[in-house]
């Protein structure tokens, strides 16, 4: 899990680049369009957000952190042993070309491999303050079960 989530760190760091690069060569050709849109419709931004995770013995909690996006504007789906956290975010009212912005506009995706022994159909989600929390259940197989350890009377060998 510890590989997929820096995998997903560098992908972010790579996608936050690119849009720099194209950033500065917009402004270079004096066409500065706001993240996520484009002159011919045809460019589309996708981004990553900030995801941290944490367990405890109940369950393995994920956070994503997504300023200024509604519950409307995010979907999160089980697929193939993966958690997919998709939607939009948009820019806010007056927001135009001549804006300057750090934070990332448009869709995003993020599709994160879950370990073994989770209960996917009991995955619980809250959007609250800009940050999505989401909680999978540790089924009860995969909880880790404390084995007694017995103590035996010495035996004594008889000689003959």
């Amino acid at each position: 899990m510890l590989s997929t989530l820096f995998a997903n760190d560098v992908r972010q760091t790579l996608d936050q680049f690119r849009r720099s690069v194209d950033q500065m060569f917009d402004n270079f050709n004096g066409q500065a369009l706001p993240a996520g849109s484009a002159a011919n419709g045809e460019r589309s931004w996708t981004f990553s957000p900030v995801v941290e995770s944490g367990w405890n013995d109940q369950n393995l909690t994920l956070r994503a952190i997504l300023p200024g996006v509604a519950e409307k504007d995010v979907r999160v789906s089980v697929q193939n042993n993966q958690l997919v956290i998709e939607g939009e975010r948009t820019a806010p009212e007056g927001f135009d070309k001549n804006s300057f912005t750090q934070l990332a506009y448009g869709k995003f995706y993020t599709a994160l491999t879950l370990p073994t022994g989770l209960d996917v159909d009991h995955v619980n989600c809250r959007l609250r303050n800009g940050i999505l929390e989401i909680q999978v259940p540790i089924t009860e197989a995969s909880k880790p079960k404390q084995i007694q350890i017995q103590t035996g009377e010495e035996r004594k060998a008889i000689h003959a």
